[in-house]
């Protein structure tokens, strides 16, 4: 049975809910620190906890397992290449764009955000990262910038021949992509934690809140209102989206992404319509095509108005797909459909969400069908410009990207 001052001085120090992890699994570190710093019994090491730093780092560490790797949950990313090819906000050499990674782990998350812009056309020098993590063994690796087979998951991996270099260690990555980022270590439960910074304009703090417990979630997010510029975006995990929108955040309506906006943001400030997400890497779930839709059995006429009354709307749909329930929400946009008929917006939706489901020629035939039925829909085309893109047709994705731009000086004008 574990000892329950372990579990509750991890909390005092780095927030930790062991609930989160699991009470064996701080055992199972404090008995490995203990046979480390060869001691005969744990009241023995407890009282080494209570006089050494390096000690209390060293039991965080062995607590800390950081699973991640390059565009892990890519909507996130995509959704962020999205904003700013569309100037929200500005970037340029006088105003780089500040952003921030937290926690950064081994580096794959700042990196992916370093890969995402310089795709989107920045240059290196109109975007800055700060990447902040308790661990300084994953800094330590992420300042080498090797890594193996276990950070590139997934079939899209093209990234990897434009930004990294293979060696007998790993693939190195590249300095264009390193130069933005700039590592430091932190703990966010501190009371003076990144106490005046300027604000940032993107927050990427993803599957962070879930290891607190209740009161330390309340307070991160309340830091993270802090370090958001007025008008920021903050990403977080799908399991976390709740919380934000509890604690006075507004959600972005950028489906999958988990972006929100603080209360205070100005409603449009940098509300974009969806943005093309990258396909997430996980089994197949098609949405039912158009064309062999179930056939209805004959309904009283009361039984009729109740049921399609009972239809969601196209927004709450996007919900739907915005908390994972993809399936669901392409059920529905087919509902839609067949009730109301074909529009430009249900398509894209369907086109978003074979997207997101790996169905790349599903995603492609719905945002062209949507492109047919209205050629200046920003949603469809953002879709199939990174669709394209991934797909390796550079010529056609610069096409959309030029029409997507003349659409939007018009807006502006």
């Amino acid at each position: 049975m574990s000892d329950p001052r372990f579990e509750q001085f991890l909390g005092r120090a780095i927030g930790l809910n062991a609930a989160s992890i699991g009470s064996s699994a701080i055992e199972r570190a404090v008995a490995a620190r203990c046979k480390a710093c060869k001691l005969g019994d744990i009241q023995a090491y407890w009282e080494l906890l209570q006089n050494s730093d390096e000690e209390v780092q060293e039991l965080i560490e062995a607590v800390i397992v950081p699973e991640t790797w390059f565009f892990r949950d890519a909507q996130a990313f995509a959704a962020l290449a999205r904003l700013v090819m569309r100037g929200l906000p500005q970037a340029d050499a006088i105003r780089p764009l500040r952003l921030l990674s937290l926690p950064c782990s081994s580096g794959e998350e700042p990196y992916t955000i370093a890969m995402a812009l310089l795709d989107a056309g920045l240059t290196a020098g109109q975007f800055r990262i700060d990447a902040i993590d308790l661990s300084a063994r994953s800094l330590a690796l992420a300042r080498q910038g090797v890594y193996g087979r276990n950070s590139f998951r997934g079939q899209n991996l093209a990234f990897r021949d434009r930004y990294f270099d293979a060696t007998k260690d790993g693939h190195r990555l590249r300095d264009a992509v390193r130069a933005p980022v700039e590592f430091s270590q932190g703990n966010i439960v501190a009371p003076d934690f990144h106490a005046d910074p300027a604000g940032y304009d993107f927050v990427f703090c993803r599957n962070l809140l879930i290891y607190f417990d209740g009161a330390t979630q309340k307070h991160v997010i309340g830091v993270i209102r802090r370090l958001l510029a007025p008008d920021g975006i903050a990403f977080v995990g799908h399991s976390e989206a709740g919380l934000m929108g509890a604690n006075g955040f507004t959600s972005a309506k950028i489906p999958m992404a988990f972006a929100f906006h603080r209360e205070s943001a100005k409603p449009g400030a940098t509300q974009a319509r969806p943005v093309p997400s990258p396909p997430i890497h996980r089994p197949r779930r098609e949405p039912p095509p158009l064309a062999k839709s179930r056939p209805v059995l004959p309904q009283s006429p009361r039984h009729e108005e109740k049921r399609e009354a009972a239809l969601p709307n196209l927004e709450e749909l996007r919900l739907l797909a915005d908390r994972g329930r993809l399936q669901e929400a392409a059920l529905g946009c087919e509902a839609l459909i067949r009730r109301d008929g074909a529009t430009p917006d249900a398509l894209a939706l369907l086109g978003l969400i074979s997207d997101a489901s790996n169905d790349l020629g599903a995603a492609e035939r719905y945002y062209r069908k949507a492109l047919y039925l209205d050629p200046a829909n920003a949603e469809a085309l953002g879709h199939l410009a990174l669709l394209l893109k991934k797909q390796g047709d550079h010529g056609g994705a610069k096409l959309l990207d030029e029409r997507l731009r003349r659409l939007d000086k018009r807006r502006v004008r």
